[in-house]
């Protein structure tokens, strides 16, 4: 997956820390199966989504093992329905068992927003009623989730919980 520069090194900080908590120095469970062992997997949707966060998901893996291949049946932005298969995954063992959670819990967070507010555009279609951008940023995630924020140090910009105050 390509992003740009300064996306990939955001995506490289919060991979990095994401790892580092998550599993430590050993993830004890992937310590019980067999070293240098290539496996294949597939992730599958567990509910009709938004897909976001693809790179921070990828990056998890290869951060594990270098070699490792994942092949996106869908992309970033794409609706996705309920049991489709969204990746297919070739890598070493330990990395896999290492990276799924940190993996899946940077798909879920990230998918979230656009998830939910899919949903909301789509219930009030054909009404006069519209959708307004209100969400909140995870410290470190701005760019994850395409915040306005991101270019505070490019434009003046005013919240408007700042405006009222």
């Amino acid at each position: 997956m390509e992003f740009p520069l300064q996306l990939a090194a955001k995506v490289e900080r919060n991979v990095l820390a994401t790892l580092a908590e998550a599993i430590g120095a050993d993830d004890l469970t992937a310590l019980l199966t067999q070293a240098n062992r290539r496996a294949e997997s597939v992730v599958l949707s567990r509910e009709d989504a938004v897909l976001v966060g693809g790179a921070w998901f990828e990056a998890c893996f290869l951060r594990l093992d270098p070699t490792a291949h994942v092949c996106w049946r869908a992309n970033d932005g794409n609706r996705v329905v309920a049991g489709a298969i969204l990746c297919d995954i070739a890598a070493d063992t330990r990395a896999q068992l290492s990276a799924d959670s940190p993996a899946h819990n940077f798909l879920k967070l990230l998918s979230g927003t656009p998830t939910v507010t899919r949903r909301n555009v789509d219930a009030i279609a054909g009404t006069s009623a519209r959708i307004v951008d209100t969400r909140k940023t995870l410290p470190g995630l701005l760019l994850a989730n395409n915040s306005p924020s991101a270019a505070v140090a490019n434009a003046i910009i005013v919240a408007d919980s700042t405006m009222a105050s």
